[in-house]
């Protein structure tokens, strides 16, 4: 099934050369493409897409708000968030209105591409690089306190769910984390699929921000 995008960015020249990467694929369609944030919550409202390519500083209402609306508004639309390291502080907001990941805007197409399916698959796309770079110099705005008074659902983790918690919000693949805790892809999956519903989230990036905000990663931590 084709896969509809919404392209949201405030320079034409830059949708337009989204579109024709995005286009040059079978399995994806650009549905529309909006100039600013205000133009994005009305078009995905009206058109649903899968995701939405979401740049972050337009004129009006920015990124991270029509972020929060749109993934208020359809749980179902899934938002990938465009940035650049000077704009390492807007990302994380951006997350936690409920994105599913973000790019650097010099991502290579097939990046771009694969991204998009990922996303649209239900997962996430978190960049191990710019996340570290991100918690690190913006630490400050993490709220960590006490993992009983804020996030009392984390109890009914196990404590091989607490470590592959811990292991996704670092970004690490399924792959890296299986090798780490010796064992297979399948059993990761499963930990992770088990961990997003006792908690409550709905992909890895979630995952990445409670684990933060708790406390159970610091910012800086390898």
């Amino acid at each position: 099934m084709s896969i509809s995008v919404l392209l949201a960015d405030d320079q034409p020249l830059l949708r337009r050369g989204f579109r024709m990467i995005l286009e040059a694929e079978g399995d994806i369609a650009v549905a529309a493409e909006a100039g600013n944030g205000e133009e994005a919550v009305d078009l995905a409202r009206r058109h649903a897409p899968d995701v939405v390519l979401m740049d972050i500083r337009m004129p009006g209402t920015d990124g991270i708000e029509a972020t929060r609306r749109i993934a208020a508004a359809d749980a179902r639309v899934r938002v990938l968030i465009l940035t650049t390291f000077d704009l390492d502080e807007y990302a994380f907001g951006a997350l936690r209105a409920g994105a599913s990941g973000f790019l650097l805007k010099d991502v290579r197409p097939g990046e771009l591409v694969t991204a998009i399916r990922t996303v649209a698959a239900g997962d996430a796309v978190i960049a191990p690089r710019v996340t570290r770079r991100l918690l690190d110099e913006y630490a400050q705005v993490l709220p960590l306190s006490g993992l009983s008074q804020r996030y009392p659902q984390l109890s009914a983790l196990t404590e091989r769910e607490r470590e592959v918690l811990v292991a996704v919000a670092r970004g690490l693949s399924n792959t890296e984390i299986a090798a780490s805790l010796f064992v297979s892809e399948a059993t990761v999956k499963s930990h992770v699929g088990r961990i997003l519903a006792k908690l409550g989230l709905r992909d890895r990036v979630q995952v990445m921000v409670l684990a933060y905000e708790a406390g159970l990663v610091q910012p800086g931590a390898r």
